[in-house]
């Protein structure tokens, strides 16, 4: 087991992790960071303009439709329960990643193992205390857009950028300066917040589903 920091930025803000190397995956544990115109040129023109502004009504609505699709799971913990929309739109690595965990059960009966107030709330791990994941890692996925505010959830890892796997965190504090370094995938819905922040370590995720 050795110790890692976080990033250059964090070493003295933040606690280092240990990290344990489980056949070949290394796995971030507890302290993660924090037209045309016909015949009649003046009907043409404004036949056009009518064309394209209905192209651009259908494809907004397109989009809103697309980010619509985006899927909803839902986490029912000892501290209640609440929503969270994963990007797998925005974030496909990261968002099918997850989902694919969640489709197999894989969060049902974890705890959350890592709680800094006003930070993270850290959990996914099987082992309970930082140092396991799944049986795959997948590639560090940074959507610029994406940011790590209130109600973000991200993907822990260790030092080693493609290292991800099944740990995740909520952010519940001041986290910007984790963004371009950890992946973002997702955000708490609602009132969901409320939530997240009365988990303690040790509480479980007793289920974790897709929403239908």
């Amino acid at each position: 087991m050795k110790v890692i920091l976080f990033s250059v930025i964090v070493a003295i803000a933040l606690l280092a992790g240990c990290v344990s190397q489980q056949e070949g995956n290394t796995i971030i544990d507890g302290n993660t960071i924090r037209a045309s115109y016909g015949t009649e040129p003046a009907k043409a023109v404004e036949q056009n303009k009518t064309a394209v502004q209905n192209t651009s009504a259908k494809q907004n609505e397109s989009e809103v439709v697309t980010m619509a699709k985006n899927p909803i799971v839902v986490f029912e913990t000892d501290k209640g329960t609440f929503e969270a929309e994963i990007f797998v739109k925005e974030a496909p690595i990261t968002g099918n990643n997850f989902m694919q965990l969640v489709k197999s059960k894989f969060y049902d009966g974890l705890t959350f193992h890592r709680v800094e107030p006003n930070f993270v709330v850290q959990g996914g791990d099987p082992n309970g205390d930082g140092t396991g994941g799944a049986d795959k890692t997948i590639a560090l996925e940074i959507k610029p857009n994406l940011k790590h505010v209130v109600g973000s959830l991200g993907m822990a890892r260790s030092q080693s950028p493609n290292s991800a796997s099944s740990q995740f965190y909520v952010v519940t504090g001041e986290a910007s300066f984790l963004d371009g370094q950890y992946a973002v995938f997702g955000k708490v819905l609602g009132n969901g917040m409320s939530v997240v922040n009365e988990i303690e370590i040790g509480d479980k995720m007793n289920k974790v589903y897709e929403k239908k």
